[in-house]
């Protein structure tokens, strides 16, 4: 367990933002949680619990402790004729735990390929991309309780999954940290998910059948097409949230926008593609000052250098409050906002 004062989180958030923390404590293994929790700077006084950096924006230093998840491992702790299971730790990241279970040919995260962060992060957004969700390949995970110090095991329905929800951002938000999720993966008979997004059109382009290592190079070429590299210019993904609106909104809608693109969900609701929206208000490309939405994908909010996060907000609330104004849609935030 190592500590800093006054430290800078540029190096560990995805926009770059120079922001400083009053503490900043490294937890490098499992055992430095339960330090971490009696220290006399520890949890009491944290006020961030950071992980890859990747769904935050930094809009003001940070007082008190925050907290680093920078322990890592993997472990194959059970196997079926059909599945394995594998537990990845808190500080793995994730892209490179996709790649790990791609090149075993395990297969039920390789449409997750190339999402920034780190594993104990994803299952708190429930993370998803090309019409999977991590919920999708979820078995269990390790609970730290900040509260008792004890450790508990979260089922699948234990952490009540939804778009871009879980447990962790309702009733257990701040009560604990993720230490280990587990993977349910399929060694055999994989369900090959291929008609979300353009892997179909990739694959074409490529002469190639789906499998769990081509959808993943796929996922992989289209990602790096349409999304800026957070290493060459500060972004955390996607910023909002694709809206869940009611079927007859939607096709009030689609009269007046036939090219609107939806996506029915089971409950009812149709989603509509928060780019697509952004991009008809005009702000596909458009650059402020060090601020602008990507020239590839209009909802990626992106900080051209040395932006602080205020001015990052600033234009995300230009672009909500543009797109409301001409489509009468709010849109919500995927990022957390800390100050």
């Amino acid at each position: 367990m190592t500590w800093e004062d006054h430290a800078s989180l540029a190096p560990y958030n995805t926009f770059g933002i120079d922001a400083r923390a009053e503490r900043l404590v490294h937890l490098e293994t499992e055992a430095c949680v339960a330090d971490y929790r009696v220290h006399p700077h520890g949890y009491p006084h944290q006020t961030v619990l950071l992980s890859g950096g990747s769904n935050m924006l930094l809009c003001a230093d940070v007082p008190g402790t925050t907290a680093r998840i920078a322990w890592k491992g993997r472990e194959v702790i059970g196997e079926t004729e059909d599945h394995v299971l594998l537990q990845v730790a808190a500080g793995e990241n994730w892209h490179d735990t996709v790649l790990y279970t791609v090149q075993r040919g395990w297969g039920g995260l390789q449409n997750l390929s190339l999402i920034p962060g780190l594993v104990g992060a994803a299952p708190v957004q429930n993370i998803g991309a090309y019409g999977v969700e991590l919920a999708d390949s979820f078995d269990s995970l390790r609970f730290f309780s900040w509260d008792t110090g004890e450790i508990r095991t979260l089922s699948h329905a234990d952490c009540a999954f939804g778009y871009r929800d879980s447990v962790f951002k309702g009733a257990l938000k701040g009560k604990g940290v993720i230490l280990s999720v587990t993977f349910k993966l399929s060694t055999q008979h994989h369900a090959l998910k291929t008609s979300y997004g353009a892997i179909q059109d990739e694959l074409a382009a490529r002469g190639q059948e789906a499998s769990i290592q081509t959808i993943s190079e796929a996922v992989i070429a289209i990602r790096q097409n349409k999304l800026p590299d957070p290493k060459v210019l500060g972004n955390s993904g996607s910023f909002f949230k694709n809206p869940a609106l009611p079927a007859e909104q939607v096709a009030g809608m689609a009269a007046r926008h036939p090219q609107l693109p939806q996506y029915p969900q089971p409950d009812g609701t149709i989603k509509v593609a928060a780019g697509w929206l952004i991009e008809q208000a005009g702000w596909k490309g458009k650059r402020v000052g060090q601020v602008g939405m990507h020239a590839q994908q209009a909802l990626v909010l992106v900080n051209y250098g040395g932006a602080n996060g205020p001015e990052l907000w600033a234009h995300a609330q230009r672009v909500q409050a543009s797109v409301f104004e001409q489509f009468g849609v709010h849109l919500e935030p995927e990022v957390n906002l800390i100050g």
